[in-house]
């Protein structure tokens, strides 16, 4: 203990003689106090975690000294208003978890074409009640392959195609005047092969060698091989590519998109100040692309090992000196027992809910609710301070992440029911609705992931146009588990209008290979045209989706992540509760089923007689039963019975 006293009190010392020592600080005023406050209370969690991370190097207390100088500058050119925003959270460390969040999610091009498009449409993003826009990569990336934006080029600079960086700062200003935090991708376990780091790497420049991992010959990558899976073997086996000399270098998900190596001090610097850049154009949240894949060790998969988590707690620790209010939204596709342990305060604060996502869809699927009623009674709550984000779906390809321990409890062989689920959503299992299209599909082994919007998904282009058809109450009802369950339901912008698949997706550059381009549909111009018509497949959803956000904002009980298991008694039905005060508790009901459901009078025993629909506004005599049609869903304050 004298020992780890001594290590954090010499980093302290050395870090403020450091600062001291620095000409372009200004060390007066009250900038520099709260710089000086929150340094003193964040820099012995810092030194802490770079210790861990860096302590078996003779330089890392001068890496770490570097680090804060670099978030003392930050925070000084961070502008006023930026400032006045992280006081206003750090008073309210709370507001993300809001009953009013929205958040909706796009492609700038295909949903607007450039960012002065995107800027143009807030007033309807107001209309909706948008709080959160997340823009999909938007940065600079190698053309046609730049796996949708994820082959960061620079993080400094906007797609031309787009706009530029000054219009990025503008709308992130227009979108928090109107009540809307800006999101963008941080893609931080890689960069692309024409990023300025990984062409002075290839150049042979030894600093930036040491960015990446790159090897004389295949000895290491074969090592590392052994226990390392494969993610995109149709892109290329193991996980390594040659370079041009002979050399190898570590790209875990394509050819073009290079690993960091983060076990070099000055890669987490330069990334730090990259985050901070963002901070400060006014993004608001980061989403912490590929965070189980950012540390390696030879000798284990190197996927969500400890460091992984060290890492992630440290650049918050960086944020909280130069970017208080700046949080980081996880994206962890990996087993459930994994995806939980990146949620936490220090670490991030929001997370993708990707199991809730697929079990929905499985519960489609089947009629059952069996896995996803265990899933919400068993991994929906989270520790304080935290939110889940719910979605249908996004913009990626949608895989079975249930885990096959919770699955073989209900009598459910994992293998066998993924297979069943990929089948039905590619319209290849008698009686399937669903218009999805395969993604990395694997005939042999019947192994693929699903491509598809959810309208075509939920089996809205057999619809013929009709509002009354099961697809629209599928949509709905697909939405209604989003926005009830807690933390912060996400549209991907499109859906909200029934907009379906894009077959032609195959015809553009680029996109041939990548079937996940069907669900990323240009602006349904037509469609939202339609929006405000009740006669309409697009009015009917879109109404739909409003009466429940209304009503989402407008109960206290559905704000924060509290979610309590109900038993309905019927595998159709899901059931759970948001709790209130006072014994009140939000009562869910949800009918999967193709026909309409009962749930008895002696389920609902224990609760009060009488309960209030929030709908209708009228009272549900819990005492007779509670009946839901097809694909319908209730929400009702209820009471607990009195004793």
């Amino acid at each position: 203990m004298q020992q780890h006293r001594t290590a954090g009190q010499e980093a302290h010392e050395h870090v403020l003689a450091a600062l001291e020592d620095a000409d372009a600080i200004e060390r007066s005023g009250p900038a520099w106090e709260s710089f000086r406050e929150r340094l003193d209370r964040h820099l012995p969690d810092l030194a802490g975690l770079f210790g861990q991370l860096y302590g078996d190097r003779d330089d890392w207390l001068d890496h770490l000294a570097a680090l804060v100088l670099e978030c003392a500058a930050s925070w000084q050119r961070r502008p006023a208003e930026l400032k006045e925003l992280d006081a206003r959270r750090e008073a309210r460390p709370d507001w993300f978890q809001a009953g009013e969040m929205l958040g909706g999610v796009c492609y700038v091009d295909r949903y607007a074409d450039t960012l002065e498009g995107l800027r143009a449409r807030i007033p309807y993003f107001r209309e909706l009640g948008l709080t959160y826009l997340h823009l999909m990569p938007l940065f600079l990336a190698p053309e046609p392959n730049s796996d949708g934006g994820y082959a960061v080029s620079s993080y400094r600079e906007v797609n031309p195609r787009l706009g530029t960086m000054d219009q990025l700062r503008a709308l992130a200003a227009e979108l928090r005047a109107n009540g809307i935090s800006l999101v963008v991708d941080f893609i931080f376990n890689h960069t692309s092969n024409e990023h300025e780091w990984a062409r002075r790497a290839a150049a042979g420049e030894a600093e930036f060698e040491d960015y990446y991992w790159i090897f004389p010959d295949r000895t290491m990558p074969d090592a590392y091989e052994q226990t390392v899976r494969e993610i995109f073997p149709d892109d290329h086996p193991g996980s390594f590519v040659p370079m041009p000399d002979g050399r190898w270098v570590w790209a875990t998900f394509h050819t073009f998109q290079w690993d960091l190596n983060y076990s070099n001090p000055a890669v987490f610097r330069a990334m730090a100040g990259e985050m901070l850049f963002l901070a400060n154009q006014g993004v608001e949240v980061l989403r912490m692309d590929a965070v189980a894949f950012i540390w390696k060790r030879l000798g284990t998969a190197c996927e969500s090992l400890p460091e992984a988590h060290w890492l992630l707690r440290a650049f918050n620790a960086v944020c909280r000196l130069a970017a208080p209010s700046l949080l980081f939204k996880s994206e962890a596709i990996v087993h459930p027992d994994e995806v939980v342990q990146y949620i936490d305060p220090a670490e991030c604060q929001v997370s993708y809910n990707p199991l809730e996502m697929a079990l929905t869809w499985e519960a489609l699927a089947t009629r059952d609710v069996a896995l996803l009623s265990q899933a919400l009674e068993r991994r929906h709550n989270l520790p304080e301070g935290t939110a889940w984000v719910n979605y249908v779906r996004s913009h990626d390809d949608i895989g079975w992440t249930f885990a096959d321990e919770d699955a073989a409890e209900l009598g459910i062989n994992g293998f066998d029911h993924r297979r069943f689920l990929n089948r039905f959503y590619v319209n290849r299992y008698p009686g399937s609705f669903a218009r999805g299209v395969p993604f990395q599909d694997n005939p042999r082994t019947g192994d693929c992931r699903i491509s598809g919007t959810t309208a075509s998904l939920c089996g809205l282009e057999d619809a013929a146009g009709s509002p009354d058809h099961p697809s629209v109450r599928r949509i709905l009802l697909a939405h209604s588990v989003a926005a009830s369950t807690g933390g912060i339901p996400l549209l991907y912008l499109g859906d909200e209008v029934g907009q379906v698949n894009d077959y032609a997706y195959a015809e553009e550059p680029g996109h041939e290979a990548d079937s996940r381009w069907v669900h990323r549909p240009h602006f349904p111009a037509e469609r939202y045209a339609r929006r405000n018509d009740p006669w309409t497949v697009e009015g009917t959803i879109y109404a739909g989706l409003q009466k429940m956000l209304a009503v989402r904002a407008r109960t206290p009980e559905l704000a924060g992540n509290t979610l309590i298991g109900f038993d309905t008694g019927n595998r159709h039905v899901l059931g759970y509760q948001r709790p209130g005060e006072e014994g009140a508790a939000i009562l869910v009901l949800a009918n999967f089923g193709d026909a309409a459901q009962h749930v008895s009078a002696h389920t609902l025993s224990g609760f009060a007689p009488h309960a209030e629909d929030l709908f209708t506004g009228l009272t549900a005599l819990l005492s007779d039963g509670v009946t839901l049609p097809a694909q319908e869903f209730v929400w009702l304050r209820a009471h607990a019975a009195r004793t």
